[in-house]
């Protein structure tokens, strides 16, 4: 590649991961003011209210219960409040018994990790506890016996999170899973137009594409569910935000028919890799309903905005009454987890029937009886691509 052409791609990406960077700042804004406010009110509380002196544990537990993650706030409360509470009790039991120094603190927080992964402690409790532990040692020795003015701190610090939380500054649960489900819904769509496009065209290469693409939905995937559990727990525990429990709820709803969608088209994608590469004849009805389903993927979009109204759907027609002809696509099989890739899609919101697309990659899955595929492109039988490994 020209020296020019490698400047002009590096500043590109530059500008592309700086441009992705300030959006995901401006993303996670909330969550740093709360942060932000946490912390000072916690101390304050913790000093001018309680009269602790020093109530580092109050500002910390407060950020690590609000995190950057946003997500299962009122059990990460839960969990470093006793993490807190576990921590400074043992650390402060064994400083007294062996005092402090190097080998005193990592006695202490082995001890500290052992005993809660004994009691069962999730690895944020586990953390937490060994933290606490460790700070005690080295900051706060105790002179006087044992005292729970830290664990008061700790508890101040969870209980002004969880109000910021979810009483003064709530998130919008509803923008926030509307925000994660558009790259879904829009990767999806994309990648079914990349894979009735591949089969139209009859490019190998397009359709190992297709399924790379497919295989990068699940970052987005990911981030969905974890915007459905924030969304419907905030929805509940939040009282200005409950009047969108039900629409958050509908975005659960198709949820669970595009996790289904997103896992099976990936299959789909593979069947037309192998229907591809072996040669076989694709009828063209199938990548036609294949688009078809694209089109019914990215009308959910409106669909959900509009909070499930039927009359608000971009195509009523389900796909399967435009393109299924008696005996047109009834002969053969269709590969597996096919049909759950488009009853996915379509369940999720019009309910549209998939029944055209019980064909798709059906010259994909003939074998002859020895398992061994067909002729390849270049007419050598049982040639198969090792290229794309058979992961869901």
């Amino acid at each position: 590649m020209p020296p020019r052409e490698i400047l002009e791609t590096a500043a590109e990406r530059s500008r592309t991961g700086f441009r992705a960077r300030v959006d995901r700042l401006l993303a996670l804004r909330r969550t740093l003011l709360q942060a932000s406010l946490s912390a000072g009110v916690a101390w304050a509380i913790a000093t001018e209210a309680v009269g602790h002196p020093k109530p580092f544990f109050a500002p910390v537990a407060a950020m690590i219960v609000l995190g950057l993650t946003v997500g299962q706030r009122l059990t990460r409360a839960i969990e470093v409040a006793l993490g807190v509470t576990l921590g400074i009790v043992l650390g402060d039991l064994l400083v007294l018994a062996i005092g402090s120094g190097a080998w005193q603190l990592v006695a202490v927080t082995l001890l500290a990790m052992s005993i809660t992964v004994l009691l069962g402690g999730s690895p944020l409790l586990v953390q937490q506890t060994a933290v606490s532990a460790a700070l005690v040692v080295t900051l706060q020795p105790p002179t006087g016996g044992l005292s729970f003015a830290r664990s008061v701190d700790g508890l101040i610090g969870c209980a002004v999170a969880l109000v910021l939380s979810y009483l003064v500054l709530p998130v919008d649960p509803l923008r926030l899973v509307r925000r994660e489900a558009e790259p879904v819904l829009r990767e999806l769509a994309g990648v079914l137009d990349d894979i009735a496009a591949a089969l139209a065209g009859g490019t190998l290469e397009d359709a190992e594409r297709a399924l790379e693409r497919a295989r990068a939905i699940d970052v987005h995937a990911q981030r969905f569910s974890e915007a459905l559990v924030i969304g419907r727990q905030t929805a509940v525990a939040a009282p200005s935000r409950r009047r969108e429990r039900s629409a958050v709820e509908l975005y659960a709803d198709a949820g669970v028919q595009l996790d289904l969608a997103v896992r099976n088209v990936r299959v789909l994608a593979r069947g037309a890799i192998r229907a591809l590469d072996v040669g076989d004849r694709v009828p063209p009805q199938v990548p036609e309903a294949i688009r078809q389903l694209g089109e019914a993927v990215a009308s959910l979009r409106p669909w959900l905005r509009a909070g499930g109204d039927r009359g608000a759907r971009a195509d009523e027609q389900p796909v399967g009454e435009r393109h299924h002809r008696p005996g047109a696509l009834d002969r053969g099989r269709p590969p597996p987890g096919h049909g759950a890739a488009a009853g996915g899609g379509a369940r999720a919101g019009a309910r549209r029937d998939d029944r055209a697309l019980t064909a798709t990659g059906r010259a994909a899955d003939r074998r002859d009886p020895s398992g061994r595929g067909g002729r390849g492109r270049r007419g050598r039988p049982g040639r198969r691509r090792a290229c794309c490994p058979a992961r869901p």
